[in-house]
C-alpha cells in the first residue's frame, strides 16, 4: 500500500509565545468544533483507484490562536465511534484529499466488501495548551455525518441470474477466480467482469466473451474456477454431507447437505440427529476426497480423513454442526439448539 498523502487543511496558527508576565488564554465557554461541510461521493470503484477525494470540513474555533492535531475518523452507522477507524491525521487546512485506493483499503477493515454499507464520519480535533505544568489536551469532535459507502474486495466476477448474489474472486488479481457457488439446475447463468464490463459464457468447454449461460444438471453447491487469460473454466460438484446412522436418511444416500458459509469459511448444517454416529463424506460418495471421522488419537477437533476412520458419535437433539476444512487440522463443532 502506497503511503497515504492526506493534507488536512485547517488553520493551525502556533500559540503566541509565553513571556515572564505571561498572556492569558480565554477560551470559549463553549469553542465552536470542527465540522464536516462537504462529503465526495463514497462509492468507490477499482478502475477509478488513482483518483483523488476531498472532504471538506472547518476548523476548531476555542477562542484563541492555537494548533490543533485534526484526526478523521469512521465507523460503522451505529458503533458510536467505539470501533472507529482513523483514516489520517495532520496539522494544515480544511481540504481533506485522500485516493480511492487508500480509502478503500482503510474501509475494508471495517465494511463488507462490495456491497452497500451505512458509515459514520468525524473531524476530531486535539488541541495543547501548556498551563506551566504541562501540556493540556482539549478534544472537540464534529457531529458525525452518515453516508452510503461501497467498498471494493478483490477482482471478482459475478454470476448472473444464478437466483442469489453470488461471486468468485481472483485473490492475487491475475486473472484467475475460484470459489464456491451455489447453483440451481433451473436458472443458466453467466459470469460478469463489474469492472471491465464483460460478460462470459461458456464456448464447449471453454470460456468465452459472450458465451453460452452455463448450466448444471444438479442443484447444489460446485467449485467454479475461470481463467480470463487462458479462457478456460471448470465447474466440479463440491456437496459436503453428513451421513449415519443419526441422520434422517441413515446410511443410504442422499446426504444431509451442509451449506458454504463464505464469511467463516466454513460448511455448516441445522439438523435433528437421533442417537448414533455420523461421518462427513463429498458427492454422496466415499471416494471423492472427504471421508471424516475419528479413530485412535483423533477427536472432533482434529479429525481423520480415511475410509478408515471412525464413525463419530453423537446424542438425539437439534443441532448446527459446523465443518472446517480450509484449514488444518479438520475440525467440526455441535452445538446443541
Amino acid at each position: 500500500m502506497k503511503k497515504i498523502i492526506f493534507y488536512i487543511t485547517i488553520l493551525g496558527l502556533l500559540l503566541n509565545s509565553c513571556k515572564k508576565d505571561e498572556t492569558k488564554v480565554v477560551i470559549l465557554t463553549n469553542p465552536n468544533p470542527p465540522t464536516i461541510t462537504t462529503m465526495p461521493d463514497l462509492t468507490l470503484q477499482r478502475v477509478h483507484w488513482t483518483d483523488t477525494l476531498k472532504f471538506v470540513g472547518t476548523a476548531v474555533n476555542p477562542g484563541f490562536h492555537a494548533s490543533a492535531t485534526y484526526f478523521l475518523e469512521a465507523c460503522p452507522t451505529g458503533d458510536n465511534f467505539k470501533d472507529s477507524i482513523l483514516v489520517m491525521s495532520a496539522i494544515q487546512d480544511t481540504s481533506l484529499r485522500i485516493s480511492v485506493n487508500d480509502l478503500n483499503a482503510i474501509l475494508l477493515k471495517i465494511l463488507p466488501a462490495d456491497q452497500v454499507s451505512s458509515a459514520d464520519f468525524r473531524i476530531r480535533s486535539v488541541l495543547s495548551v501548556d498551563a506551566g505544568t504541562g501540556a493540556i489536551p482539549m478534544i472537540y469532535s464534529s457531529d458525525p455525518v452518515t453516508a452510503n459507502v461501497t467498498v471494493y474486495g478483490l477482482p471478482r466476477l459475478d454470476l448472473i441470474n444464478s437466483g442469489i448474489t453470488q461471486k468468485i474472486e481472483s485473490p492475487l488479481a491475475d486473472g484467475k477466480y475460484t470459489g464456491f457457488v451455489k447453483l440451481d439446475a433451473t436458472k443458466p447463468f453467466t459470469l460478469k467482469d463489474p469492472d471491465a464490463n464483460i460478460t462470459y459464457g461458456s464456448n464447449g468447454t471453454a470460456l468465452a466473451v459472450n458465451g453460452t449461460a452455463f448450466s448444471v444438471a444438479a442443484n447444489g453447491w460446485y467449485q467454479l474456477i475461470a481463467d480470463t487469460k487462458a479462457l478456460t473454466y471448470t465447474n466440479k460438484a463440491y456437496m459436503i454431507g453428513l451421513i449415519g446412522d443419526a441422520t434422517p436418511n441413515g446410511w443410504n444416500s442422499p446426504d444431509s447437505k451442509m451449506d458454504y458459509d463464505s464469511k467463516s469459511g466454513t460448511w455448516v448444517i441445522t439438523i435433528t440427529l437421533i442417537d448414533g454416529t455420523v461421518k462427513f463424506r463429498m458427492n454422496d460418495a466415499w471416494d471423492q476426497g472427504i471421508n471424516l471421522g475419528i479413530g485412535t488419537g483423533y477427536s472432533i477437533d482434529n479429525l481423520y480423513n480415511s475410509s478408515s476412520s471412525a464413525n463419530i458419535p453423537v446424542t438425539a437433539g437439534n443441532y448446527t454442526v459446523r465443518l472446517y476444512i480450509n484449514t488444518t487440522p479438520y475440525k467440526c463443532t455441535f452445538t446443541k439448539n
